[in-house]
């Protein structure tokens, strides 16, 4: 069964406005966060490809939707983080047009998943992210990020306050704690993806 969890990613485009986004048959899964929550360190754990995502000391640097087309029959997509103080406010404002337009109405979009750092309480852009997700009726998994930083207990309380905070929510798919250091969780977010795009590939067949 291993093998059936290493997914390999290749670069297709990079779109700074939905006029750029690639047309394409495959199901979309995307990566969203704030700008220091680790985003391109997980997504390389994921697929196994040290240099895919581009990891950068400047967070909020990505400034525009990156399409990976992946082996496992979906589209990876890594979006600009959010939230990132040193960026002007009308750059701020842009990308989260971009992210608004590109989850809330982007037709192969699948599943997003919204990295959350475990070490902290969600921020009210995180929220506001759920929440955005939820009344446009998109499936989302919530991802807890360097979980290595904190012990179990304190792991699982975050989750739990998480599934607490989300109760009454319709498209939550699942609460999944990783880790970029000791691949904690690949497995279960991998799956979760892998799940996801075939149960709509199955409904839209």
């Amino acid at each position: 069964m291993a093998h059936d969890l290493h997914i390999h990613a290749e670069f297709v485009k990079g779109a700074t406005a939905p006029e750029h986004f690639p047309v394409s048959s495959l199901c979309e899964v995307a990566m969203v966060g704030r700008s220091n929550v680790g985003k391109s360190s997980l997504i390389n754990t994921i697929v196994r490809h040290g240099g895919m995502a581009r990891v950068s000391n400047t967070p909020g640097k990505t400034q525009e939707i990156n399409f990976f087309v992946t082996d496992a029959g979906f589209m990876l997509v890594d979006l600009p983080g959010y939230g990132y103080a040193r960026v002007s406010k009308t750059q701020r404002e842009q990308f989260s047009k971009l992210i608004r337009s590109y989850v809330t109405q982007r037709e192969p979009l699948v599943l997003t998943c919204v990295l959350i750092d475990a070490r902290h309480d969600p921020q009210p852009l995180d929220l506001a992210m759920l929440e955005e997700l939820e009344l446009a009726q998109r499936s989302y998994v919530v991802v807890l990020t360097k979980c290595d930083k904190l012990k179990a207990g304190a792991v699982a309380s975050r989750e739990q306050q998480l599934r607490d905070v989300l109760a009454q929510c319709q498209h939550l798919v699942d609460v999944i704690p990783t880790s970029s250091q000791t691949t904690l969780g690949r497995h279960e977010l991998l799956g979760c993806m892998k799940r996801i795009v075939n149960e709509y590939v199955k409904a839209s067949s």
